[in-house]
């Protein structure tokens, strides 16, 4: 605001009758007063806030406050006071109060926003509309936005621009920001460390100074930067025993010209503590023994890599030194203990007993105990099932009412029914509510169904089958009763396939699964010259738990086919038999455990399977031989991105190990080409991926095998293959991975040879679509020759479609 003085004496030009008169007693007290200036405002209400009357005699204070006052009413941008005498008879002296009113607000807006919303910047401006203008709030407008940019790591520069309308009376004030480029951190100096140094202390923080290659930006975050401060550096220091740190200053020095930050951080270490004593109190559910076991600082020694650090920094190893991170993890599985035997209202509380001395500072750890009483399962809620029967989400359920709670097995039943993939992803987690005053509990599970059942039709082309057409119609989950049916039919060049399934997983609502396979397959690529195959079979298939065992089950099937040459070829005159028609008949035994979970791509658990099948023999046909398969495959959550812990909808990082193997013993005769073993490719036989379908042969990598032909000498009795992958798990519907497999086919088993493999590596993407499983491998066939036999690695892309190597 500014101030201005009362100017009392202002003779008008008019007249030179003003001379003879005293004109400074005249404006001591004005005949009259008026105002000049005003539009909009009434002078009414200017002269009520000045508070001046004719006939009143003035002073210095009271024009002071007048004009204050005036002006505090917001309406003017500047107010002066003047005294005007009259060249009448006699002289007249009036008191004038000049105004200049401020324009009305009309609009506001804000523009050049980018990295931080227009709405969250527009709703920084709290200026009114229809209300005049007022130049302070529209600097506090100002620092408004430059603060939200601040937070957000950006040094904006923020200019309003005033657009004058109807001759000055109402104005438009847009925001114009230049955010320029994210504040940079040059560097990060760090005082008051002397356990650990600078550089671990700054590699382990995420925010970190630019550097010398285009991805060492050092952009500031100020949300990583506080939970730098908040958490990584005291989990830094926790873990290795010094519990009393402190951040104890922090000062971010700010170059805005440059726009550039230094970070100076001031810290407070404190002493290392080591572990002292232990005990545990009002334990009665775990012995001594089992609360031992889960204590995690017993019978420390220092570990190798901690003995070379110790030799080459010339230091003792420190031994027994008290990890928080270590501490609070172990009270955390203490609880889950408690909670898998039913105790979900047991209190374990950790109590550390810090205590310093001239011998150093140590801590005794002690757990307080309140177990209380199990709580038991009073009833299982499931909701949202429209269409899925309650009986067949229920088959999937190991915890039931009746049974101590545990939620081990809670979280066992909520993985076994997202198995069953009837409903949309994230499934959300059971709910738990306290049932009575016993505390007894009731579970609710919530779904939602999604569309299972597909009709799918088009055009294709995948490696061995050319360029065909498919027909498919599948349905998991029948009459929503879990049941399974799925009609297929591929063709195109080189095949013709008809396949028929329906599967009960629980025949009469028993644990005896069933299943009935029918199928018709014509094969139309050259095996040697063998010409057309055409084979018709069907297979019966029984299955029951494996001694009770709810992950492990046992099948029993019965099969068979008819296999027939047609066309021309040099085998159709030469087979042993002059099989026209040969047939085989088949008994198989299976056992295997599965208990996978996240399918159909696995984020954890464990299958282990072994079948065997014998041919001929007293089941009669053309051929004696028995088939004799294993497998083995592994994964494991190695790290989990997105939501808190537990979160249904977390992105996995997945690391994973598979092992097949299978021999022939006897002669499988004219039923070589489906019972032997193929290596090569995806499609066929047993995947190789980066080298091309069938070129893996018993006497080794055949160059010259095409994409869709084979040779006798392709097949084999005997093969080994194994595969490690990282991948990530996105959703159930999506996988990407990287991948290194290798494997090899044999003659006989007696050649079996595990130090000769074929390698591949590369990286694929696997995704689930209305039109089934689709996958796209691109693979580095590592052991690839040319035609002279010298090395010849090359790339290949492989496309799946229908199945995944999980």
């Amino acid at each position: 605001m500014r101030k201005l003085a009362l100017v009392a004496l202002l003779v008008a030009p008019a007249g030179p009758s003003l001379v003879a008169q005293d004109p400074f007693q005249r404006c001591m007290t004005p005949d009259s007063v008026a105002v000049s200036g005003n539009k909009r405002v009434a002078s009414q209400t200017i002269l009520a806030d000045a508070a001046i009357a004719a006939g009143v005699p003035l002073n210095f204070p009271t024009v002071q406050r007048a004009i204050k006052t005036v002006f505090q009413s917001g309406q003017f941008d500047w107010v002066d006071v003047a005294c005007v005498v009259t060249d009448s008879t006699p002289p007249l002296a009036i008191f004038v109060i000049k105004v200049v009113e401020r324009p009305m607000l009309e609009s506001v807006d804000v523009a050049g926003t980018s990295a931080v919303s227009r709405n969250s910047v527009r709703d920084r401006v709290d200026l009114l509309i229809a209300r005049p203008v007022d130049p302070a709030q529209v600097a506090r407008a100002v620092q408004r936005i430059d603060s939200l940019y601040q937070a957000a790591g950006y040094l904006a520069r923020i200019r309003p621009e005033t657009t004058l309308a109807d001759s000055g009376g109402r104005a438009s004030i847009l925001f114009r920001v230049d955010e320029g480029h994210r504040l940079a951190i040059s560097g990060i100096r760090v005082q008051g460390n002397d356990a650990l140094s600078a550089k671990a202390i700054v590699g382990t923080m995420q925010t970190k100074p630019e550097g010398f290659f285009w991805w060492q930006r050092g952009e500031y975050d100020p949300e990583k930067y506080a939970q730098d401060l908040g958490e990584k550096l005291p989990t830094l220091y926790f873990a290795r025993g010094y519990i009393d740190f402190q951040v104890v200053k922090d000062t971010l020095r700010v170059d805005r010209e440059r726009g550039k930050a230094l970070v100076d951080l001031q810290v407070r270490e404190g002493p290392q503590y080591r572990v002292g004593s232990f005990e545990v109190s009002g334990n009665k559910r775990f012995s001594s023994e089992d609360v031992n076991r889960l204590y995690p600082f017993a019978n420390q020694s220092p570990s190798l890599p901690q003995r070379i650090a110790g030799f080459v920094r010339r230091r003792p190893v420190a031994t027994n030194v008290f990890d928080q991170t270590r501490w609070e993890d172990a009270t955390r599985k203490y609880r889950e203990a408690m909670a898998n035997l039913g105790y979900i209202y047991a209190q374990v509380r950790p109590v550390e007993d810090r205590q310093q001395s001239d011998s150093g500072a140590r801590v005794n750890l002690r757990w307080d105990v309140q177990e209380g009483s199990p709580a038991i399962v009073n009833r299982v809620e499931i909701a949202g099932n429209d269409y899925t029967s309650e009986t067949c989400i229920r088959d999937q359920l190991v915890l039931i009412p009746g049974d101590v709670f545990s939620q081990e097995r809670l979280i066992r039943s909520y993985q076994s029914i997202k198995n069953l993939g009837f409903f949309e992803d994230p499934l959300p987690l059971p709910e738990t509510r306290q049932a009575n005053e016993q505390g007894d509990v009731d579970i609710i599970f919530k779904v939602k169904e999604k569309r299972t059942g597909n009709v799918n039709f088009g055009a294709s082309m995948g490696q061995g089958t050319g360029l065909g057409g498919f027909i498919g119609l599948d349905q998991p989950n029948l009459m929503g009763k879990c049941k399974r049916g799925s009609l297929n039919w591929q063709y195109g060049r080189y095949i013709n396939d008809f396949s028929l399934t329906y599967t009960d997983p629980s025949v009469r609502q028993s644990q005896v699964s069933g299943s009935v396979t029918a199928y018709r397959s014509q094969s139309r690529y050259t095996i040697a010259d063998l010409g057309q195959v055409t084979r018709v079979g069907g297979q019966l298939r029984v299955g029951l738990p494996f001694l009770n065992s709810r992950w492990t089950r046992v099948a029993l099937s019965y099969g068979a086919e008819r296999v027939r040459y047609g066309g021309e070829g040099l085998l159709g005159s030469v087979t042993t038999d002059n099989c026209a028609g040969c047939f085989r008949s088949t008994f198989g035994l299976d056992v295997a455990r599965d208990t996978r979970i996240e399918m159909p791509f696995p984020s954890d658990g464990t299958l282990q399977s072994v079948g065997a099948q014998f041919n001929g023999g007293p089941l009669g046909g053309s051929a004696s031989f028995q088939r004799y398969t294993t497998e083995f495959r592994t994964f494991a959550t190695l790290h989990k991105f997105g939501e808190g812990r537990g979160s249904p909808s977390q992105i996995k990082l997945v690391a994973g190990l598979s092992q097949r193997a299978g021999m022939v013993a006897g002669n499988a005769g004219p039923f070589f080409s489906s019972q032997e073993f193929a290596m090569g490719g995806v499609q066929y036989g047993e995947p190789l991926r980066g080298y091309p379908e069938f070129s893996i042969t018993p006497l080794g990598y055949n160059p010259n095998t095409s994409t869709n032909a084979a040779v006798r000498g392709s097949f084999g009795n005997a093969f080994f293959s194994a595969t490690a992958e990282i991948g990530v798990r996105f959703s159930q519907q999506l996988y990407v991975n990287t991948f290194f497999e290798a494997g090899n086919l044999w003659q006989h088993p007696r050649d079996f040879n595990p130090t000769r493999l074929f390698r591949g590596t590369g990286v694929g993407v696997s995704v689930i679509t209305p039109l089934g499983p689709l996958g796209l491998d691109w693979a580095l066939g590592l052991d690839r020759v040319d035609f002279n036999g010298r090395p010849d690695p090359k790339w290949q892309i492989h496309f799946r479609l229908g199945q995944f190597f999980n």
